[in-house]
């Protein structure tokens, strides 16, 4: 299966992401009533870098996003989906494709999203 996208389209897409990662991760988090600083224990990072992700500033590696998923028991590629029906764009053809891949391929586009932010 192969998907295209413009480069500008990407760069949106790619800002989308970040938007419902974040959000993704507060509402993980607050399921398992986990603070910042226990799920930064849990994980082996520090509170303040948890923080930073949280607040959009930082992005974690694919290391870090599997870890999360661990903790957080939920598939890594969970905390890309917008589950609230506010993001009705493009994006959410572009997700749907994705949910289809097999978990490595998932993991796979995951990792290039989190390299093209640092």
């Amino acid at each position: 299966m192969s998907i295209a996208f413009s480069l500008p389209v990407i760069k949106i897409l790619v800002m989308e992401l970040k938007r419902v990662f974040v959000k993704n991760l507060k509402k993980f988090r607050k399921q398992q009533e986990f603070s910042q600083i226990k799920l930064a224990e849990l994980c082996g990072t520090s509170p303040n870098y948890i923080a930073e992700i949280e607040t959009g500033r930082r992005f974690p590696s694919l290391k870090l996003i599997e870890k999360l998923g661990w903790v957080l028991n939920a598939d890594p590629f969970r905390f890309f989906i917008d589950e609230t029906g506010e993001n009705q764009t493009e994006l959410d053809e572009w997700i749907n494709l994705v949910a289809k891949l097999p978990y490595e391929q998932r993991l796979k586009i995951i990792h290039k999203i989190s390299k093209s932010s640092q």
